[in-house]
């Protein structure tokens, strides 16, 4: 259900793709609790199996084309109305847009300095999922999954695992596209196309790769949701039907695949 595209063949590269793992493990852990058939490390193109979403599997180099072919669709997602104690867009407009701004900021993070993966996903699943989703048993796994994440990072960056990234070190995640898989007042389901970028240090070349992933929201308590039951019926929309290309935007592919630009919020 999702996966990365980019030059896969540099270490800083790889770093980036764990990082999105962690990331999207997020939703197999949280959104889809109590499934155990391979949380982030399993990967399936086109299967509607849950555990797919945490997956971030390489595919072919992608280089930038020559000539950059104008997005059809562009849009300029509303903000959240505050910031909660974590840091979080919260409050977003009971819209189609406002979904799709909550479950791209959901999806979008930054680990640097003392900021780790760890903190990144914790801040996503207190302000994200929905109150059902939010159990004791969930918070374990996602911590344990991304202290995990975090050691591997150190290890391939060369310092101590609990230790500030070098400086200048970053990884990020930003959610460049969506496409409506389906909408209704109370509910919708995108896929999203995320671009991770790392950079090991100061005088390093930063580096990237993109992934599709699918997300899924309902309206709760005065705001949107990551919830079980709307990825579930995500799930079975998009059974048999064609996934979205995994292409910057600027590709031609990237309108033939029916994605949406994303500008700066409004």
């Amino acid at each position: 259900m999702s996966r990365t595209r980019g030059a896969w063949n540099t270490k800083g590269v790889w770093i980036a793709g764990v990082a999105l793992a962690s990331v999207l493990a997020l939703t197999a852990y949280s959104v889809l609790a109590g499934d155990d058939s391979g949380g982030a490390d399993a990967s399936a193109k086109g299967s509607a199996s849950p555990s797919a979403s945490a997956s971030a599997s390489p595919e072919p180099q992608y280089t930038r084309p020559d000539d950059w072919t104008e997005p059809e669709r562009w849009t300029a997602l509303p903000r959240g109305q505050r910031t909660d104690e974590r840091g979080s867009q919260v409050a977003f407009p009971h819209t189609v847009e406002g979904a799709a701004s909550m479950m791209a900021v959901a999806n979008s993070t930054t680990v640097e300095g003392e900021r780790s993966n760890v903190d990144e996903q914790l801040r996503i699943y207190h302000a994200y999922m929905g109150p059902a989703e939010q159990t004791a048993e969930n918070a374990v796994k996602i911590e344990a999954h991304g202290r995990q994440t975090d050691k591997d990072l150190a290890e391939q960056l060369g310092v101590q695992a609990g230790q500030p990234l070098p400086s200048g070190a970053y990884l990020r995640t930003h959610v460049v596209g969506y496409k409506v898989i389906k909408k209704s007042d109370d509910e919708v389901s995108v896929w999203l196309l995320t671009r991770a970028v790392t950079k090991a240090g100061e005088t390093k070349k930063e580096e990237g790769s993109y992934t599709r992933s699918l997300s899924a929201a309902q309206w709760q308590g005065g705001d949107w949701k990551l919830t079980a039951d709307a990825t579930r019926r995500a799930l079975k929309d998009i059974e048999g039907q064609p996934e979205p290309p995994i292409v910057a935007p600027g590709d031609a592919e990237f309108n033939e695949g029916g994605w949406t630009a994303i500008r700066a919020a409004s």
